[in-house]
């Protein structure tokens, strides 16, 4: 998992339809600690670009390759220009934290109620297929981005992010008793090879 965001940022600039816990968790999973992060890629392939060590520096590399190929930017690694007719609208926005946080959110969250709908409720798995869709930009074969949002989804309950908690303390318990288990099988397996011919003659 990826190094947290200061919870302080989290609750300041991120979208409040989403529960900080969400938002936690949407970021260690599909974001960035660096807030002038810039990934971009063409199709399958991932073009190598320089790391950014200013807002300038990252908006001309994301000027550069927004329109031909497909850029994530910042904390929450948002795609530039979706909706954009023209890269003179990029604005330093993205490359600002709390900026990010907060445009990343709101769109993560649009893409969390259309997996939630399909879903007709809001179960850990709909998070993980939220997170996916966020990732390659599509939910059974429709584009997440451009599609227009549900609404009328709350996203803020305890219930959702508790669940989405419940599946991590649950996985660590199920690898833990796992690895108990293997240790207690190996203990009580004793020798399994035949030593007994060594040193024997033949």
């Amino acid at each position: 998992m990826r190094e947290m965001v200061n919870a302080a940022l989290i609750e300041t600039c991120a979208d409040p339809s989403l529960q900080p816990a969400i938002v936690q968790k949407f970021i260690a999973q599909a974001g960035s600690p660096d807030p002038l992060a810039v990934t971009v890629k063409s199709g399958d392939r991932l073009i190598l670009v320089p790391s950014a060590k200013s807002q300038d520096e990252a908006m001309e590399i994301i000027r550069q390759h927004a329109g031909h190929a497909v850029v994530r930017v910042g904390i929450t690694q948002i795609p530039a220009g979706i909706s954009m007719k023209d890269i003179s609208e990029l604005k330093t926005d993205l490359v600002d934290p709390c900026q990010n946080i907060r445009m990343g959110t709101a769109l993560f969250a649009k893409v969390y109620r259309i997996v939630v709908k399909w879903y007709g409720a809001a179960p850990a798995e709909a998070f993980d297929d939220a997170v996916y869709a966020w990732t390659t930009g599509y939910f059974e074969g429709k584009s997440v981005f451009r599609a227009p949002n549900p609404g009328g989804l709350t996203l803020t309950s305890n219930a959702v992010g508790n669940a989405l908690i419940d599946k991590d303390v649950q996985g660590s318990a199920t690898t833990a008793l796992f690895d108990a288990m293997q240790a207690t099988d190996f203990a009580r397996a004793g020798m399994r090879v035949d030593l007994s011919r060594i040193g024997t003659g033949k």
